[in-house]
């Protein structure tokens, strides 16, 4: 073997890993907020994680991605340690996929069909596929392209460094290297050692298949370092546990224990039946495709002998990781996550719609406050808004780091409107705190407003609530057409507070109310039609950024006044039927007053 075999060999491993690298991203890009949505799918039957954990590994060819993932969710409160569970096992089988789709480097034969097969004949094709559809503006289309790329470059390196070490297999020091490999424990150790170096047990896999194209590596040495693998690509998640809370660093510690356990059981069984039966493969050269057998192999039976007792693996982490008398809270945001950016832009949108639901129960409260004040309810409100500042913060940061990541255009829109929103839901929060504040002057001076105004401010906070509720339905379930009914709704607000004001003069003047009790209503008007813009301001961002563009005042003035567009007749349409849905008690709308 020359010098130039070895420069071969490291520019084929490094195209290897590259490929591979761009490939899974691109996978996990094009996958985009449907990893979540798969992958947070709560359920208790560990046989559905399993499938879930298969589906997902399989999509993006990473099984250390997947269970950092899982790691990021029971960090986060979203997924619990005995669902994680069968996730974990899972991804171990999806996996080995990788490498089948590997093992195609080995075929021999001269038939067209298996000449087709082979890496050397369809790589170059898909290269050529990739790059056209990368030039192509639309940016699913250069998703698939950067996908289609970074599978030839793989197949590229792995044709190259089976190429390079070829010569290998006529050095003596090269045969006697496996020869010692037969040995299982130090098989083992160097197949943990390598993946864990790499952190990718799909990479070491792909170099061990590379390598068998010299035909001096045997079952008998291979098997070793494939168990070895198995246990090496553990490392990544065990890091990434590290600072995580008590659950998650479980999460990590059964994937360990999973891949430890199965291997010592694998190894005894095959050893204790070879002493008895004496296979006789054992010391038969490997190939590509016989590499592939033996990790699905191990893989499945693992998964087969130990998805029942997936209790007991839990229970086994728990001994390992003991609770503490301190109750630990789960992180809000996991950066973790942002490894794989679409998971981390649904748990940002998650996290938001929580800090919504937070503001919206908070203002209603604070509402019910006014009528009948409770010490323990204001305190409630108060720690709520609290809560909603935490979220502002925290949401404001992760989403600044997200925004610096490699996202496709969807994403992308999610984390523009994510940005624009969270002030808007935390100014919301604000509100509440100064209607509970107005409450708490009416509870202490004893304040009571006319049977007149009190129905008039029944009507406008039903339509408050009704703002408040459609916002945060539209920004949970992403329905623009939900969002495009809260600007009519808010426009309805605007003049029940017009209205109320003129009523309330009109009392002054007849001397049926005091001035005192007018700076009370002032502020509940003042702070309930803030609380309605913020809620507009929210839909406009939700419905502008969807369209890409951000021009609010435009967008407003169109709707409002663009009588020639089907926007401006579809707000008109619905301002009509909203003003008559919130009456004053004398049957007249807001308008009329």
């Amino acid at each position: 073997m020359t010098i130039f075999n070895v420069f071969s060999l490291l520019g084929g491993l490094a195209l290897f890993l590259f490929g591979m690298d761009i490939m899974g991203k691109a996978l996990e890009k094009q996958a985009g907020g449907q990893l979540q949505k798969i992958l947070s799918k709560l359920t208790d039957n560990p046989l559905k994680g399993f499938f879930l954990g298969l589906c997902v590994t399989a999509v993006i060819q990473s099984s250390s991605a997947t269970t950092v993932m899982v790691v990021g969710f029971v960090n986060s409160g979203i997924m619990e340690l005995h669902q994680a569970i069968g996730v974990i096992m899972g991804s171990n089988v999806g996996t080995t996929v990788t490498s089948w789709i590997l093992s195609l480097s080995g075929l021999q034969g001269d038939s067209l069909f298996i000449q087709l097969l082979k890496p050397t004949s369809f790589s170059p094709v898909l290269a050529f596929i990739g790059i056209l559809l990368y030039m192509c503006k639309s940016e699913k289309k250069k998703g698939v392209g950067t996908i289609l790329i970074g599978f030839a470059v793989l197949m590229t390196g792995m044709t190259t460094m089976s190429d390079a070490v070829l010569p290998l297999q006529n050095e003596a020091w090269f045969t006697s290297l496996f020869t010692r490999f037969s040995n299982p424990l130090l098989g083992v150790l160097v197949g943990a050692l390598v993946t864990g170096i790499i952190q990718s047990s799909s990479a070491s896999v792909g170099i061990l298949q590379a390598l068998s194209a010299t035909g001096v590596i045997t079952y008998g040495s291979a098997i070793p370092i494939i168990m070895g693998q198995n246990i090496g690509t553990c490392v990544t998640a065990l890091l990434s546990s590290v600072g995580a809370n008590k659950n998650a660093r479980r999460a990590a510690m059964v994937h360990l224990y999973f891949n430890i356990i199965g291997v010592t059981i694998f190894l005894f069984g095959f050893y204790g039946l070879n002493a008895v039966c004496h296979f006789a493969f054992v010391n038969t050269t490997i190939e590509a495709w016989g590499i592939a057998i033996v990790h699905s192999v191990f893989n499945i039976l693992a998964t087969v002998i130990l998805l029942p007792f997936a209790t007991g693996l839990e229970k086994l982490a728990i001994l390992t990781i003991p609770d503490s008398p301190e109750k630990e809270e789960f992180a809000l945001l996991d950066d973790r996550l942002l490894n794989t950016p679409a998971v981390a832009v649904e748990r940002a949108r998650a996290a938001t719609a929580e800090m919504a639901e937070l503001a919206r129960v908070g203002v209603v409260q604070a509402m019910s406050l006014t009528h009948e004040w409770n010490d323990e309810l204001a305190q409630k409100v108060r720690d709520e808004e609290c809560r909603v500042d935490r979220y502002e913060d925290a949401l404001g940061t992760y989403l600044v780091k997200l925004s610096g990541r490699e996202l496709n255009h969807t994403d992308s829109q999610s984390v523009n409107t994510l940005l624009h929103t969270i002030s808007d839901f935390e100014r919301i929060s604000d509100h509440s705190v100064n209607l509970l504040e107005s409450a708490e002057e009416m509870h202490q001076k004893e304040i009571h407003f006319s049977k007149d105004a009190q129905e008039e401010l029944q009507v406008l906070e039903d339509a408050v609530q009704d703002t408040l509720s459609r916002t945060t339905d539209a920004f949970r379930k992403g329905d623009l057409h939900l969002a495009s009914k809260v600007e009519p709704l808010e426009a309805v607000v605007n003049e029940l507070v017009r209205a109320i004001k003129a009523r309330h003069v009109a009392r002054l003047q007849a001397g049926s109310c005091s001035i005192e009790y007018g700076f009370v209503l002032d502020d509940l008007l003042t702070n309930y039609e803030r609380v309605c813009d913020h809620c507009s301001n929210v839909a406009v961002a939700q419905i502008e950024v969807a369209q890409d563009s951000f021009d609010t005042h435009a967008y407003l003035n169109d709707l409002r006044h663009g009588n020639d567009t089907k926007e401006s007749e579809e707000f008109h349409r619905r301002l009509g039927r909203y003003r008559e849905r919130y009456l004053f008690p004398d049957g007249q709308t807001a308008e009329e007053n």
